[in-house]
Parts: structure tokens; sequence; C-alpha cells
């Protein structure tokens, strides 16, 4: 049986097949087009999937969406009659976009199916909708190595839940709990990325990553006055501090007044306040997820907790839930937000609703690594390299690996473009920026003269799997880069009363640890275990690097530069290396080095690539 999940028209449209009950490919919409969360109908990931999986359109069984979009219009409707007159801007902005093209979704994706494959097909007939949150819940029970498991969701909204329970045993999942919109953890934390300044459904990870230059001053009156947070996890939102039920923008004048004025302009200088609110958002979340997570053990007497939805994307969280011990084991869709759901939405339509028998790899999730994109044989590599003015050289895979490993060693900031691309938000060794966690330069110049973002965020560490308590208080598998742990004490570097001092971004340039590269200021990293059966190649590269070095751990950003999707093909790697000030590309068995490639195309792509 062949099903292919879809999700689209709101953010991260993304397409995943599954034969079977295996995922044998799953890609964003954003990583074809160069739309940074393209919403748009995956075209380009639907025929990727059907390439990798070498079928015809006609071999589908079923299409499932993974929403419905029905339940959604009802939310807003009856949002807008609840808050009626006000709202009614907001409404009819909304409303015929909707009454056009969402409401009868049906037929847009219908007529989307046929314009690719033609008219031979009754497409509507093979056509499924799954509700939201049990895409969610779905995508975290089913690849999951788990027989039995709570699930817990939790994101902005889907069609009314914003958090849900579920219990999970064999090819059966049953929702047993909601929380219902407007009541919502991932837009309270919206609405104070939205007030810090940051981009809503994208700037979230920058709020995190800030919280540990600030000092949660603003939970008590966050907790006071926004989110009343039971002893059991649950929440209600006083919605007359918020507005997004009824206009344009997350907050509202009472908002403002409420944390001492308006929200702050994008790309304005940060300041204590915008640390302080996320240090504060941050704190909230954990409590609520801990508890939650509490409430959850106790009531249904699981093992095994499975995690899904924009807000397990939250590390920091997942970390202090982790450190809890609250369950034998939590596993953690890579692919949390909703480009997750079309996996979600395959697998559920496979078990749900075609009651196949589940066999489960309790090895090995069936994820596999989140290796589920495209790739690239090393003829069509050099094709396409060439197409584009590339210089390189060709060597075999003994040279690439000491070749790489010694150029980290020296300094030189890689471009890695390996094997299957991942899927989700997070480079996990094959579309990669990789560097040396020892410099105490990587963090600022990788930042600002490869990604071009701010100078504060944080890098993470890919280390081999057997060594990852040498180097961090954790000794628990974390192959998505999904927890994030404190640096083992043995590495730590012990701070002056003078640095003890420091605060805000002061706070950046001090050396805590023997990596400082991956090393936050408040002593934690977000960390990716590294496994020799799903990434023999990186894998290879980090034990080389550590025989030359002794140090099993690299720098791992996505390769892209800001306000761009990781890189998907050859094409797109060597633009980003010579639009930026790295140093190397290795894609498959080529090295590419900035100093030899023609100029007048350096000159060309930095300009694509420049901040202004």
């Amino acid at each position: 049986m062949k099903i292919l999940g879809i999700s689209a028209y709101y953010h991260d449209a993304a397409a995943c097949l599954v034969v079977d009950g295996g995922i044998i490919a799953a890609a964003q919409e954003e990583r074809f087009t160069r739309i940074k969360h393209d919403s748009d109908f995956p075209n380009q990931a639907i025929a990727y999937c059907l390439r990798e999986a070498k079928v015809s359109p006609a071999d589908i069984d079923f299409i499932v969406f993974y929403d419905k979009p029905f339940l959604k219009f009802e939310r807003l409707l009856e949002t807008y009659l609840a808050f009626a007159p006000r709202g009614f801007w907001s409404f009819a902005k909304s409303a015929p976009v909707w009454l056009k093209d969402k409401l009868f979704q049906k037929t847009v994706i219908v007529k989307a199916l046929r314009s690719i494959w033609g008219r031979n097909i009754d497409w509507g007939e093979r056509l499924l909708f799954s509700e939201h949150h049990l895409s969610h819940a779905a995508s975290a029970f089913f690849p999951s190595p788990f027989n039995n498991a709570a699930i817990l969701t939790m994101d902005g909204v889907g069609e009314w839940t914003t958090t849900s329970l579920a219990i999970g045993s064999g090819n059966q999942l049953e929702v047993i709990k909601e929380i219902h919109f407007p009541h919502s953890l991932g837009l309270l934390y919206s609405a104070i990325t939205y007030y810090a300044g940051f981009k809503v459904n994208s700037g979230e990870y920058k709020i995190m990553g800030l919280a540990p230059y600030g000092s949660p001053k603003y939970a008590k009156l966050i907790k006071d006055h926004l989110i009343d947070i039971k002893e059991d996890g649950t929440f209600h939102l006083d919605m007359s501090y918020f507005n997004y039920c009824i206009g344009l923008t997350m907050t509202n004048a009472k908002f403002d007044k409420l944390f001492g004025g308006a929200p702050r302009k994008p790309e304005s200088e940060l300041t204590q306040k915008e640390m302080d609110l996320a240090a504060s958002i941050q704190l909230v979340t954990e409590e609520v997820v801990i508890k939650l997570a509490k409430s959850i053990a106790k009531t249904t007497g699981q093992k095994n907790l499975c995690l899904a939805g924009g807000v397990a994307l939250n590390c920091v969280a997942n970390g202090k839930l982790i450190q809890e011990k609250l369950f034998d084991n939590i596993w953690i869709q890579p692919a949390a937000g909703d480009a997750g759901g079309a996996i979600g939405a395959a697998l559920g339509a496979y078990y749900l609703h075609a009651k196949k028998r589940r066999i489960i790899n309790a090895e090995l999730d069936a994820m596999q690594g989140s290796y589920l994109g495209p790739q690239y044989s090393q003829s069509e590599i050099e094709a396409r390299l060439t197409s584009v003015g590339a210089v390189f050289e060709v060597v075999n895979d003994d040279q690439l690996i000491e070749e790489v490993a010694q150029a980290l060693a020296h300094g030189s900031a890689v471009g890695w473009h390996q094997g299957r691309m991942e899927f989700g938000p997070r480079a996990l060794g094959c579309r990669s920026i990789l560097a040396d966690p020892r410099s105490t330069l990587v963090q600022k110049q990788l930042n600002l003269k490869v990604k071009y973002r701010e100078s504060f965020r944080p890098f993470a560490p890919s280390v081999l799997r057997e060594d990852v308590s040498k180097w961090f208080d954790i000794d628990v598998d974390s192959p998505y880069m999904l927890l994030v742990a404190n640096i083992n004490q043995n590495q730590k570097i012990a701070m002056t009363p003078e640095q003890e001092a420091l605060f805000g971004i002061d706070k950046l340039n001090v050396k805590r640890s023997s990596i400082p590269a991956v090393t936050h200021v408040d002593y934690s990293a977000r960390v990716q275990t590294v496994y020799k059966k799903t990434n023999p190649r990186y894998h290879d590269l980090l034990s080389k690097f550590k025989e030359i070095t002794g140090c099993s751990v690299l720098v791992n950003t996505s390769f892209n530069v800001r306000g761009e999707p990781i890189v998907e093909s050859p094409e797109d790697a060597f633009r980003c290396l010579m639009g930026t000030e790295l140093d190397i590309l290795a894609v498959g068995n080529c090295i590419l080095k900035k100093e030899k490639q023609k100029k007048y195309l350096a000159e060309d792509y930095q300009n694509k690539y420049s901040l202004d």
C-alpha cells in the first residue's frame, strides 16, 4: 500500500510517501523553491517522493491532507461571532481567502493533483483528511520505537486543538484530552516573540537562544496576568491582553502597558528587556510542559512519552523534561512542526484507516535519522557543479575524510553536503556547516560572516554517540538535536568574579569550556549524537577529527544563510560557498576550495548574500 501525506497552505508545506508502513521519502517544499517556510502546494516535494520510491501517480492508494479545513473555518467563524463586532476587519480580510480557496480545499487539492498528474484518475476518491493534532500525534507515535506510549502534542493551534494527550498502542491511537483555542501555549510563546520584535512562526528559536542572556524577571507577571496554570499543567489565557482572535497582531495596548511599552521594532537593537522577556517565557513554558508531563505520567501509567507539535521543538524544555525522569523513554518527532504533519497524515491513514499491522524496530526508530530527502550520485554532483562554473577536485572516501578533518582542525569553516537531505528544521550532518568547537572565535565568525544572523545565536554540537557523556551531562540518545544538556563538569572553565558579574550580550565573549563555540552562556548545548549505523560518513569525519585533535565534537549548524532554507542541491551549496566566507565545500567526493574559485563568481554571489 502506497500513501502520500501532504501538509500545505499555512506554513512549511511538505510531502511524505509511506509504502507498506515504511517512510520512503519526505521533504519540505521550501528546499526546492528556495522560499523559506513555503506554504504553497508541495508540487516539487511530491515529485521527489515519487521519484525516490520509483512509483507512478496511479500507484498511489491514498492521498492524505494533514488537517480539516472545514473545522478551521468553523473556528474562524465562531471566534468572530464570539468577539463581534470587534475583529470585523480581521475577519473581513481572511474570509474571502477562505471562501475562495481554503474552505473548499478538497477541490483545490484535486485541481492541483490533476494539474501535475492529469485527469484520467478520480483523485477525489483517493483523498482523505486527517485532523491536525491527530496528524501530530500519529507522527510522534507511529515512527517511535514504542509499542505503547502516551503522546503529548503542543503547538499554536490546529483546527480547534492547541494541546492534546493521546494514548498509542500497537497500530491504535486515541486522543483522550484536549485544550482548545484560544488558550494556547504556542501562541503565548509567539506573542512574546512578536512583542520582542521577532517574526512569528520562525523567531521562536531566537527567543529560546536569547533566554540565557536574561533573567526571568517577568515570569511572575506572565503567570499573574497572562496565563493561569493549574497543577496538572492545563492552562487558561486571559484574552484581554491578546489580539490574535480579533486583530492582525498578536498583542494589544493592554499587553503593551503590562510590559511597559510598545513592541520592539524588528531589526532594532536588542535590549536587556527582550532578554529578560525571553528568559521569562522560557521558564513559564518549561513549567507548563513539566506539569503536563507529570500529570500524564500519573494518570496514564505509561512508561514511554512521545512529543510533537511546534512546542516540542523547544529543546531546552525537552532537556528539562528528560532530567525529571518521569518516563523511562521519551521520543520526539524531529519534524515536530507542521511539515511533520505530512508524515502523521500518511501513517495515520495506514494504521488507523487501513488498519494495517505495525512492526516495530526497538533499536532504530522509523525516521531513519531523518535522512529522508534527495541525494545525488557522484556523476550528478560533478555535472551540476561543472554547470555553475565550480572548480573542484575529486577524491576517494579516505582522502575526503582526511582533508576535511584536517581543514576543520586548522580553523576552516566547511560546507558539508552529503547523502540524503534531512527532513525537518535541523541539519544533522548531511546539509551542515561544520567548524572546530575548540575555537573562541567560531561562534561570532559563523554568525556574522557565514550565517549573516544575530551574534547571540548559539551553535549546536555534533558528538560521537559513544563519547557523549565525556563532553555533556547526558547519556541518552539525542540523534535529532532536540535536547539541551549542560557541558560536562570536566570540560567547564570557571568564570572570574568579574565575568560572573557580566549581563546581557556582554556574556557572549567569555570562554566557558574546552569547546567554547558550542557552549551557551548558561553552560548548555543543544546536542546531536551521531551514529555509525545511520550516518556512517559523518561518523567517520568525527572519528578522524577526534584522531587528529582528541576532540570528538564538531560545530554543526544548518547549511544556509539568513532568510533562506537549508540547501538542497549541489548548486545551492556552491552558491552558499561563493556568497559567504566559507572556506571549503565538500559535496559527495568533490572538494571545493574558496580561493580556487573564479573571482567574478564570488563577487556576484557576495552581492546577492550581503546583509543589505
